[in-house]
């Protein structure tokens, strides 16, 4: 599916799983390398930027950034952007770019551009709108890592033991699609200077400022869970802990009683104390002057 906006000269092209047909049109129009076309039609496994002479060839990957769409992976974008023109081709929805897509021939962010406008100034407020809604999600993540923290200290560590590793993958699956953004958009830097001017190293810094803001955040994130997790451990052994001294206590407790009763339990001809007047207040009472005994010395011992 195409989707076309135009404001003043400039024109935005947005292509959602494009057929070849889409494709072949889009190339014919704007003078593309058949290299390109080839790109376009499938997603790329790993993210880059190509220079060509009248535009700039750029993949980014990026995390799952709605989740009305239930998905945890990565999101494809590549950039075709020339000097009065720019192409976005992904192959699902993507919320930022529909979003930006309603504003883009109403808005009057493009006459704020002191540079002129071109597909350069545009690539800036996509890439603006999409690394913002990834530190949306950053943030919808820090709500979860809060909500564990005060769950791991109200007794439910079992429990936080899954919801931590569910946190654990969205961040790792974040890592990972965001790991090459830094090397492309230094190297995009390059190629846009030199087709835009120099002026265009001011929003590129401020794209790379976005980035950082989203690298940082990420990294807090996940030194964050790593110590949630390290507590979240420490009381669970604990716990444990406290269960094995607690039943170890008991079986020592209840060794004395159960070798006493299996004594006068044995079938012998004679045996002290049974026969005798109140031979059963005796047993019992011996037992649990053995159990007392256990206990105080347990106590003494501050077993428990």
């Amino acid at each position: 599916m195409i989707s076309r906006y135009t404001y003043k000269d400039l024109v935005w092209v947005d292509m959602e799983s494009p057929s070849n047909e889409e494709v072949r049109q889009i190339m014919e129009e704007f003078s593309l390398s058949p290299l390109i076309g080839n790109e376009l039609l499938t997603p790329s496994v790993r993210s880059k930027v190509d220079m060509y002479e009248d535009f700039i060839y750029l993949i980014l990957h990026f995390p799952t950034i709605s989740h009305k769409h239930g998905k945890h992976d990565e999101q494809e974008v590549d950039f075709v952007i020339g000097k009065k023109f720019i192409i976005t081709t992904h192959y699902e929805v993507i919320d930022p770019l529909h979003e930006f897509s309603k504003v883009f021939e109403v808005n009057s962010i493009l006459d704020k551009s002191t540079m002129g406008l071109h597909g350069g100034f545009v690539f800036f407020y996509i890439m603006r709108e999409l690394y913002q809604s990834l530190t949306h999600e950053l943030d919808h993540i820090d709500d979860r890592l809060e909500a564990a923290e005060g769950k791991i200290f109200t007794g439910e560590e079992s429990s936080m033991v899954e919801k931590l590793s569910l946190i654990h993958r969205d961040l790792l699956n974040f890592k990972q699609a965001v790991r090459y953004h830094r090397d492309v958009l230094e190297s995009f830097e390059l190629a846009g200077r030199r087709m835009f001017g120099q002026d265009f190293d001011y929003y590129m810094r401020a794209i790379l400022g976005e980035y950082q803001k989203v690298a940082s955040m990420l990294e807090n994130h996940r030194e964050t869970l790593i110590e949630l997790r390290e507590t979240n451990s420490s009381l669970l052994t604990t716990k444990t802990n406290e269960i094995i001294k607690v039943l170890t206590i008991m079986a020592f407790a209840t060794f004395p009683l159960t070798l006493v009763a299996a004594i006068f339990g044995m079938n012998v001809s004679t045996m002290p104390i049974v026969g005798q007047a109140n031979d059963f207040w005796i047993i019992i009472g011996f037992m649990v002057f053995l159990t007392v005994t256990m206990f105080t010395y347990f106590k003494y011992k501050r077993w428990f």
